[in-house]
């Protein structure tokens, strides 16, 4: 995503992990977008999100109304790193069998 998504709007700024948020706070654009796309008014998400003002809701709508595929493309990026992240954590941490490893360990430590 090209750096006009967050200059153009003094509001948002881009963290250190590549996120897009709203200057200040902890809500990522794509919370915002995701609830406007849902139907959600500016007031309603503005009350979903106290920590960000109702004003910087509409400067972030009309933002994303005049660069919609970008952001689109940007908030699409981000949800496949998130579901690549998601693959490499069940990969390291599967869950499955667990509670026998578990239960082996706890045997193990018991019988030792």
């Amino acid at each position: 995503m090209s750096a006009l998504a967050t200059t153009a709007v003094g509001t948002l700024v881009t963290d250190s992990h590549g996120g897009i948020r709203v200057r200040g706070t902890r809500v990522a654009l794509d919370r915002i977008v995701v609830a406007f796309k849902s139907g959600a008014t500016a007031e309603e998400i503005a009350q979903q999100f106290p920590t960000v003002e109702l004003r910087d809701v509409y400067l972030i709508i009309g933002h994303y109304l005049s660069h919609t595929n970008e952001i689109d493309a940007y908030l699409s990026q981000r949800q496949s790193e998130a579901a690549e992240i998601q693959r490499d954590i069940e990969k390291k941490f599967n869950p499955v069998g667990i509670r026998a490893r578990l239960l082996a360990r706890q045997h193990a430590k018991s019988a030792g």
